[in-house]
């Protein structure tokens, strides 16, 4: 029911409205907790840093050099490159080492020869045919000078007389190299110093005797 005061104002009986329940209601909340209020800080945060992250991974590649699990075609290529980078090296190497190894061959080879060119040299054959020029006017001169040489072991002399140009001094002359021992053998034996090599000798070793 209502009723009028004296001031005019209607007034109603008391109801559940007009007896609210303590403490705040409706938009009136109490206050809340730390991490209720500081998660969504924290939250931004986070997504912020990872944001920063995957952009700085995208841009400057550093992604790609990830194998990541689900890319297992990546890790087959790289592991394909290696092995025939692997097998290249393997390959260049021992082409390598076979080209040492015929260039030892060779030089070894060469080494033998010379040496075997320098003992043949220096090896006195006195089975080697001897020819002695008498260029001296002397009757008999070389054929005692191929006496000599007899006596030195020398046993295929010739003793003969100049035909054709002479040298300008007493020469023993020898052509080939392994001869050359052997000149020099024959010239010590006949007190001759000039030893020289040449060709289109009738002889091995051709011994031209002048005054």
């Amino acid at each position: 029911m209502t009723s009028t005061g004296g001031n005019g104002i209607e007034s109603y009986a008391m109801d559940e409205f007009d007896n609210p329940p303590k403490g705040p209601a409706g938009v009136h909340r109490g206050r809340r907790s730390a991490a209720a209020r500081y998660t969504p800080f924290v939250v931004v945060v986070v997504v912020a840093a990872l944001c920063g992250f995957l952009a700085w991974g995208v841009l400057s590649g550093e992604f790609n050099k990830v194998h990541w699990p689900w890319s297992p075609a990546s890790s087959q290529t790289s592991s394909k490159t290696s092995t025939t980078t692997a097998k290249k090296k393997a390959a260049e190497k021992k082409a390598a080492e076979k080209k040492q190894q015929e260039e030892a061959a060779k030089k070894q080879q060469e080494e033998e020869a010379a040496k075997q060119q320098q003992e043949q040299a220096a090896q006195v054959d006195r089975s080697l045919s001897v020819r002695v020029i008498n260029g001296t006017g002397i009757s008999g001169y070389a054929a005692t000078k191929q006496s000599v040489l007899n006596q030195a072991g020398y046993a295929n002399v010739a003793a003969a007389n100049p035909s054709g140009t002479l040298p300008d001094a007493t020469v023993v002359w020898y052509q080939n190299d392994a001869d050359k021992a052997t000149a020099e053998d024959v010239a010590n034996a006949l007190g001759i110093s000039n030893v020289q090599q040449t060709s289109g000798l009738g002889a091995s070793i051709v011994v031209i005797l002048l005054n």
